[in-house]
């Protein structure tokens, strides 16, 4: 039997890069990067990223790929993801897909289409909303999208959804990810409670700052965090380059912290749980290793 793709996702903190390893190891695996933090080099702390040394000999891909102050990009993801993905199973190994950034996991898997952009159309358009404001750039997109202006609600993406009408001449909704996957794939979702998670996120936050995240972002900020659109808004990062400014303290950081991981853990669960395809396994349960094998094992035949 020819084993499937194997992705494990679920929020942050519920112990995704260990279980990866070890599945890579049973496996006869190697493992793809799917969070979009782990990209750049020198965030380390601050996005848990394995040391080498707890990589398990594993072959690690797509980390530590972007400087700082370069923006990450979806479509490009896929592209790299693809290829790698192809690779690994061309040497007859496993690629195994680590990470709870959702979008860039569905790029990965899925059959995902990115609308077309161009920064000329898009700067006129910026223009224009500037001129005539948020409502009538609504109605504007109403007449040739009905469903993304029901949908949307910042300028950002109004503006985003009026490019690639004017490009492509398909509405933008058009180009919203369907659940199907690109090649025999299979998600294992950890489960954490909610009040646990809760909890462990806070000790997360105040063990990334005793092991000196706040000299990580002192020295990133000198390599032009602050340059950075992605990584200077990273969680933990942004607010520790507000105590490198005055403008908090690191009590304070540290707080804001905890409280941006909590809300991004939510919406991660809400994100990996909307997906039915997602097979679901608590985080600390006995045999965890013996009971992702047999998920993957079960589902190999899966298209």
């Amino acid at each position: 039997m020819t084993l499937p793709v194997v992705a494990v996702v679920g929020p942050t903190g519920s112990g995704k890069s260990d279980l990866g390893v070890a599945l890579a190891q049973r496996l006869g695996g190697e493992v793809i990067n799917a969070d979009a933090l782990q990209f750049y080099r020198g965030m380390d702390i601050g996005t848990a990223k394995l040391p080498e040394h707890e990589r398990g000999g594993i072959e690690h891909h797509l980390l530590d790929v972007l400087d700082v102050t370069e923006e990450a990009s979806v479509a490009a993801y896929q592209e790299d993801a693809r290829r790698t993905i192809d690779d690994i199973r061309s040497r007859g190994r496993v690629p195994v897909l680590v990470g709870g950034s959702g979008l860039y996991v569905r790029a990965a898997l899925d059959r995902l289409e990115f609308p077309p952009t161009d920064p000329e159309v898009r700067a006129r358009l910026e223009a224009d909303i500037a001129l005539d404001g948020t409502i009538a750039f609504r109605e504007r997109l109403r007449a040739v999208d009905s469903v993304s202006a029901e949908r949307i609600d910042d300028d950002r993406r109004l503006i985003r959804a009026l490019e690639v009408f004017e490009i492509s001449g398909r509405p933008f909704s058009a180009f919203m990810p369907k659940r199907e996957y690109h090649q025999p794939t299979v998600q294992i979702g950890l489960g954490v409670d909610r009040e646990v998670l809760r909890e462990r996120l806070a000790e997360r936050v105040h063990a990334m700052v005793r092991a000196g995240l706040g000299q990580e972002v002192e020295r990133l900020a000198a390599a032009g965090l602050r340059d950075g659109r992605t990584a200077s808004r990273a969680l933990g990062y942004a607010q520790f380059l507000r105590v490198l400014d005055g403008s908090l303290t690191e009590a304070e950081a540290i707080d804001d912290t905890i409280a941006a991981t909590r809300r991004f853990a939510r919406r991660q669960l809400t994100w990996f749980r909307g997906d039915p395809r997602v097979a679901w396994t608590d985080w600390q349960e006995p045999g965890l290793v013996e009971r992702a094998l047999g998920i993957v094992e079960g589902r190999g035949d899966l298209s």
